[in-house]
């Protein structure tokens, strides 16, 4: 082939020169298609061509991108489909040779032209590599001016199509690190939601509200249409709807209850995979027919499993055409699960909380029995052998009588200490001292017990609530357990602070017990205490003795403003 018009030196320095000043502006471009729309037309342009085209490539090879300047719009409208990477332009997508001929109907691998294309006649195809790496290619044809593109025009495309390797990656680049960025940024939200859900989920005890707020935080940050939460019925195989939440879609199911393994809803919970339904593709699902009308596009559905097994399904629905992509199911199965745990969990609780009130009642029925009623009874026969005595010996009447008297008072004792027991503390505007002075008022009151109360309430005032409260009902407890099984006459309960610590201790003269059998001689108290005290970071300690009383030592830390920020300066 003939080479057209041959530049001088000067001449070609010159383009070269000028060539290299605009595709240093390339590499500032991190837009695809604009860098690729500039380099066709420097292109262009630099060799004088009537048309002009980028393409690029993706990692299989094939032609992602093709982008061409020199004709209209209409002219481009008016072609059935872009370049396909046949003929010509396959040949030099899989070359890394430059191409340059003076006809392109001359070449062997030429394919034609789709209706509606411009004539073209000479053509040069350059390949974009960098490395061991082909981006795309250079394309153009109808050199204007000459018959064919010349050697010089191959140099400076072959230049061009250097600086274009190079921009090309710079903007793969780019646009990964957006794209990662923004992957990270979006997980980086979920998970600040998952941690506002699970705080949320792990402070409530009402399956209402666990499930309400799960499903609207899920529906207001994906901006969901529709969502619904089916829950398990007790240990049956029923799931029901408890939940439905949507401003255009009235219902998603023709049915609201499903057994396991019925319908979408009950294979979901049966098998505890998630499911996705595109409605095009869906003939038979059950949905409801207003799903149709309201035009849903996606349907899914996740599992709410505890370590139990399934104890609910999720459903949530879009009506836009762009699917869930993969971090947003990750999300809505992080949730599933979230929500799943924390549904267990309160059921977890309230099986403990009643099984403690049946263990309580267990409790309270045999020391009922072991000490009231057989006081009782001891009264009966008290008086039964008064009446007897009545009839023989009256004056000895009498003192059995006062005897009966005497014991039916204790008894009555007895019976206020359990109601002081059972009754509901709290410190509500007082302080440590001012709630323990009053305990021990109603314990002094309803035991006849001498009481010796000693502390500084001006020590306490900045004791924060939850540990004044735990030393609060850990003296309520004691003081419960000295009325119901020590038999004391006296009773001392003294308050003090040290250095970062509040203190509690309550001593009697009562029986006192063997530590060995701590257990089974007051029930649950002393385990009690302990919890609550190491609940706020304290420790309870007891010392007793069979018939040489009891003594409880408990104390909770107590940091002091200015104690904090001494530390925190140091």
């Amino acid at each position: 082939m003939t080479d057209a018009t041959t530049l001088t030196r000067e001449q070609l320095e010159e383009r070269l020169a000028a060539l290299h000043k605009t595709s240093l502006e390339l590499i500032q471009d991190i837009s695809i298609e604009s860098l690729l729309n500039k380099i066709a037309e420097i292109a262009r342009q630099q060799v004088n061509a009537t048309y002009a085209a980028v393409g690029i490539m993706n990692q299989d090879g094939e032609l992602e991108q093709f982008i061409p300047v020199g004709m209209a719009p209409k002219e481009i409208a008016r072609m059935a489909h872009p370049p396909r990477g046949l003929g010509l332009i396959g040949h030099l997508m899989n070359s890394r040779e430059t191409i340059r001929i003076e006809d392109i109907a001359d070449h062997p691998k030429r394919s034609g032209f789709p209706e509606h294309h411009p004539e073209m006649t000479s053509f040069l195809g350059v390949p974009i590599i960098k490395g061991d790496v082909q981006y795309g290619q250079i394309y153009l044809t109808n050199k204007q001016g000459a018959s064919a593109f010349s050697a010089d025009d191959q140099m400076v495309i072959e230049t061009l199509a250097a600086y274009a390797a190079v921009a090309i990656a710079n903007a793969r680049l780019y646009n990964g690190l957006n794209l990662r960025d923004h992957a990270l940024s979006r997980r980086n939200e979920n998970l600040a939601l998952l941690n506002e859900l699970a705080s949320t989920l792990a402070s409530s005890t009402d399956t209402d509200q666990i499930i309400d707020k799960a499903l609207s935080q899920v529906m207001d940050y994906l901006h969901l249409e529709a969502g619904q939460i089916y829950l398990r019925q007790e240990d049956s195989p029923m799931l029901k709807l408890v939940l439905h939440r949507s401003s255009t879609i009235q219902d998603i199911w023709q049915k609201t209850t499903f057994r396991f393994g019925e319908g979408v809803i009950g294979k979901v919970a049966q098998t505890g995979q998630p499911q996705l339904i595109n409605l095009s593709n869906c003939d038979r699902c059950g949905l409801s027919p207003s799903v149709y009308d309201d035009n849903v596009y996606q349907l899914v559905c996740f599992p709410l499993t505890g370590r139990r097994g399934v104890l609910g399904v999720l459903v949530v629905a879009t009506l836009h055409p762009q699917p869930l992509d993969e971090l947003e199911l990750q999300f809505l199965s992080s949730i599933s699960l979230w929500v799943g745990t924390a549904l267990e969990n309160v059921t977890l609780n309230l099986q403990q909380r009643r099984l403690a009130i049946l263990e309580e009642r267990e409790r309270i029925g045999m020391d009922l029995h072991d000490g009231i009623i057989q006081s009782i009874y001891a009264v009966g026969l008290t008086l039964e052998h008064a009446r007897l005595l009545m009839a023989e010996s009256p004056e000895k009447s009498a003192p059995r009588i006062e005897q009966a008297i005497a014991d039916l008072n204790s008894t009555i004792r007895d019976i206020r200490a359990y109601i002081l027991d059972l009754r509901p503390r709290q410190l509500y505007e007082e302080n440590l001292l001012q709630g323990v002075h009053r305990l021990v008022a109603e314990f002094r009151a309803n035991t006849l017990i001498d009481v010796n109360l000693n502390g500084k309430a001006d020590d306490f005032n900045d004791l924060p609530d939850s540990q004044a409260l735990a030393l609060f009902h850990i003296c309520q407890e004691t003081l419960a357990n000295i009325a119901k099984h020590a038999r004391a006459t006296r009773v001392d309960v003294n308050l003090w602070t040290a250095a970062e610590r509040a203190l509690l201790e309550v001593s009697d003269d009562g029986r006192g017990f063997d530590m060995k059998n701590t257990r089974f001689t007051i029930g649950h108290g002393l385990a009690n205490m302990q919890t609550r005290a190491q609940n706020v970071g304290g420790e309870v300690d007891i010392t007793s003795e069979p018939g040489d009383g009891t003594t409880i030592l408990a104390w909770v830390p107590f940091l002091r403003d200015n104690e904090t920020f001494l530390e925190s300066e140091l």
